[in-house]
């Protein structure tokens, strides 16, 4: 297996840092592991397996929409950090414009 040449200074570059002597000896050598990886996964024969965007199937689990009597306003409100006039109360944002 041919070992890539990596150009960590242009990397670091294209990343906008700057690496000490030790870290481009470092990053570089961690680069190489992962390349060299991926080039052993490109050499299996994945010919007979479908595309996927999951390791297993994914399938939207949906719920009849049935009406159901609605949350007592005390209860929704019970975790909130303030409440007022039976709803919550938060810090204004915005000053007037």
């Amino acid at each position: 297996m041919e070992k890539a040449k990596i150009d960590i200074e242009y990397v670091a570059k294209l990343a906008r840092i700057e690496l000490t002597e030790d870290e481009k000896a470092t990053y570089s050598r961690q680069l190489g592991q992962i390349l060299g990886y991926f080039e052993r996964l490109s050499k299996i024969d994945v010919s007979g397996v479908e595309p996927s965007a999951h390791a297993r199937a994914v399938y939207n689990v949906m719920r009849d929409d049935v009406e159901e009597p609605a949350m007592p306003v005390s209860e929704a409100l019970m975790n909130a950090p303030k409440a007022r006039d039976n709803q919550i109360s938060v810090p204004k944002v915005v000053d007037d414009a």
